[in-house]
């Protein structure tokens, strides 16, 4: 008897049990289907289109890895004369730079010129790459003439070769010029070059006037080029405000493209250089003529004297990876026959160098 009880009490407790489960499947249930009906339908739901990688919307990136990091240096620069699309006018454009395009920080040094790392090895190396052009220009242009000119002038000299593009930018008048200088007189390849129809700046820090406008196609700014960005909590930056770096100044007017570099910059050109590899600006740039000085290690540039030599030919080959090419040479004996304080290497203190971007069409 008391067996039959505790199986009827067991079974009543099963059925109540599921009882209760029952009422909870069915509550859930009621309640999913209330909730889903109360959404909005798919149909009724705005149209996102996919987004394309790189554009911004509401000013963020879709990808994270495409915002650029604070130290990144992005130039967003202004369309130029050739019209709202941003190409410039004539047969050389420069496509725009990859701005998502990783920032390099130094320049890939090249191995040692030898296994004792001596300045030998390096100095020999050197400037035997120095005093050999690579390439041959049939028509070499000095100091924008075409007739042999002074002794005492110095011969910036520019290819006007037909395989490259700066005889027709000249002859349609679609030539620009940027010369860097540090109170250098000498004017005559400037001044020829604008008579002869190409768009000339001149930046000079030591002029009276922020600008000067010569003639038709001259213009002489107060401005100096430098490697670094000018730091205005630093005295010194504020005492040289008229200081800026190459792309800051190509931003600022505008200019996506320079046909000739022409740059006497008094041992800073190292370093100036370096800049604009490692910024992609040399990538914008169609002949450079440099003068470059050898006694000593110039502005900023550290380390015995086989490394410095080392950082001059890797800078050199940097170019070479660009796609420059060195196609003339001068060594000016009217200077010190010195190479890093040293009467060695039967090296002159001073050299000009013209280079011409073969990828320039």
């Amino acid at each position: 008897m008391l067996a039959r009880e505790v199986r009827l009490r067991w079974r009543a407790c099963t059925l109540r049990l599921l009882v209760l489960c029952l009422a909870f499947v069915l509550c859930t249930h009621f309640m999913a289907e209330l909730r889903r009906k109360s959404w909005p339908q798919d149909d009724l739901l705005p149209k996102v289109p996919p987004r394309e990688p790189g554009i911004f919307i509401d000013g963020h990136n879709r990808r994270a890895e495409e915002v650029p990091s604070k130290r990144q240096v992005i130039y967003v620069r202004r369309s130029s004369r050739g019209g709202s699309s941003g190409r410039p006018a004539g047969n050389s454009y420069v496509p725009r730079r990859d701005v998502l395009k990783p920032v390099r920080w130094h320049i890939d040094l090249q191995p040692w010129a030898g296994p004792s790392h001596s300045l030998n090895e390096e100095a020999t190396r050197f400037l035997k790459y120095i005093s050999q052009p690579q390439i041959i220009c049939s028509r070499l242009v000095t100091n924008g003439l075409t007739e042999k000119t002074e002794d005492s002038v110095k011969p910036w000299t520019v290819c006007l070769d037909s395989k490259f593009s700066l005889a027709y930018q000249i002859r349609n008048k679609q030539c620009r010029i940027y010369s860097l200088g540090l109170g250098e007189d000498d004017s005559i390849f400037e001044v020829n070059m604008a008579s002869g129809g190409c768009e000339v700046h001149r930046f000079d820090p030591s002029i009276g006037s922020a600008h000067i406008h010569e003639g038709e196609r001259l213009w002489h700014h107060r401005l100096s080029v430098d490697w670094r960005d000018p730091n205005p909590a630093i005295a010194t930056h504020r005492l040289h405000s008229n200081t800026k770096k190459l792309g800051a100044i190509l931003n600022e007017f505008g200019h996506w493209k320079i046909d000739i570099l022409k740059a006497d910059m008094e041992s800073a050109e190292w370093k100036i250089l370096e800049n604009l590899i490692l910024e992609g600006i040399v990538e914008q740039i169609g002949q450079l003529v440099v003068e470059i000085h050898l006694h000593w290690p110039g502005f900023e540039v550290s380390g015995n004297d086989s490394t410095v030599v080392r950082f001059w030919y890797s800078l050199f080959k940097e170019l070479e990876r660009k796609d420059f090419r060195l196609f003339y040479t001068y060594k000016d004996l009217s200077k010190p026959q010195m190479f890093l304080k040293k009467e060695a290497f039967n090296a002159s203190s001073c050299y000009i160098l013209s280079w011409v971007n073969t990828r320039w069409s």
